[in-house]
Order: C-alpha cells, then sequence, then structure tokens
C-alpha cells in the first residue's frame, strides 16, 4: 500500500457558525480502468459498479464513484486493500483491467454546515447545487482538480492530491471565517 504523504493531519481545519471542515481520517483509495462488461469485476467486488457517471455505490464499507466512461474510484478501510486487489487480480485473464492502489495520493476534506454549498462555489466554477445528494463529480476547484462526494444538502467530501491540500485547506479557512463574519452582521 502506498505511504501518506500530505502535511495535513485528520482533524478539524476550521469550524465556525457557517461551515466545519476536517481532515478525514485515511481510507483505502483504489482507481479502477475497465470497460467492457462488468459481471466478473462486480462479482471480485461484491458490488454492482455504478452505471452513469457521477453515481456512487454504497456496499457496506466499500464507496465506488463513476467517474468516467471507463473509470471508477473505490473506496475501502485501509486493511481491506490488498484482499481487493488480489480478488480482481483473479479475474484479470477473463476480464483485463487496471486496479491501481493510490490510498497515499490523496486526503479527503469533510465540508459541512449551512453554508457548506457556499463555500465550495469560492473556489468551484461548477453550480453546488445541483449535484443530487448521494452523487458526486469530478471538478475543478481553485484550479486544482478534485472530485466531489455529496453526502447531504449541507455534508460534501473533497477528495484532494497531497500536493493541493494545504493551498485548499487555507482556501477554505480564510472562507469559513468570512462566511461566519456575515451571518454575525445579518
Amino acid at each position: 500500500m502506498s505511504t501518506q504523504i500530505s502535511s495535513l493531519t485528520p482533524g478539524v481545519l476550521v469550524e465556525t457558525g457557517a461551515v466545519r471542515v476536517a481532515v478525514l481520517p485515511e481510507r483505502g483509495r483504489l482507481s479502477l480502468r475497465s470497460r467492457g462488461d462488468p459481471a466478473a469485476l462486480n462479482k471480485a467486488l461484491g458490488l454492482t459498479l455504478p452505471d452513469r457517471i457521477g453515481r456512487r455505490v454504497i456496499a457496506g464499507e466499500t464507496e465506488v464513484i463513476r467517474l468516467g466512461p471507463d473509470e471508477w474510484t473505490i473506496l475501502v478501510p485501509v486493511g481491506e486493500v490488498t484482499g481487493l486487489i488480489a480478488a480482481c487480480d483473479a479475474i484479470h485473464v477473463e476480464h483485463p483491467h487496471s486496479l491501481v492502489d493510490i490510498s497515499g495520493r490523496e486526503i479527503t476534506l469533510e465540508i459541512e454546515g449551512p453554508k457548506a454549498v457556499e463555500l465550495l462555489a469560492l473556489g468551484c466554477a461548477r453550480d453546488i447545487e445541483i449535484i443530487p445528494v448521494g452523487e458526486g463529480r469530478r471538478t475543478v476547484c481553485d484550479g486544482t482538480t478534485v472530485i466531489l462526494w455529496r453526502d447531504s444538502g449541507d455534508r460534501f467530501r473533497m477528495d484532494i492530491w497531497n500536493s493541493f491540500a494545504p493551498h485548499l485547506g487555507h482556501l477554505f479557512e480564510i472562507g469559513s471565517k468570512e462566511l461566519a463574519a456575515e451571518i454575525a452582521l445579518s
């Protein structure tokens, strides 16, 4: 498994009356690329891969999002990465695919609160409000490619490459304080 190298450690980055931003604990993270009938992969993974870009599937502690026509990101508990890779390796001859452990490449921020959508809008050109709850999107936040997961109306997760995490963490810290000040003035 790859090693986490982020300078940010799990815990709260900023918490105001407007929004709370926290670094979540490490999870196993895999990048899957595959074409054709996914039946063999579905069996190996123990779930049905999402059939539409942006859609998510949750099975136990495994969560999968479809990012492109032939691309998925899979989140699992850290201890399950090796077993999942082995299960998919076993079907590689039957169904060629690429499954890569990218656990150490990214961290996840949780952004939640009554002004979470407004905070994300500070850096994302995408209309955040139209992302349905339970789905996600690959997008750009302040020039950085991220994966944005919408868990509820006011709770999101954002997967960020480690090298960009301090930059976006600082942006969200400033934005959270500004949004809290707006609330205080109203």
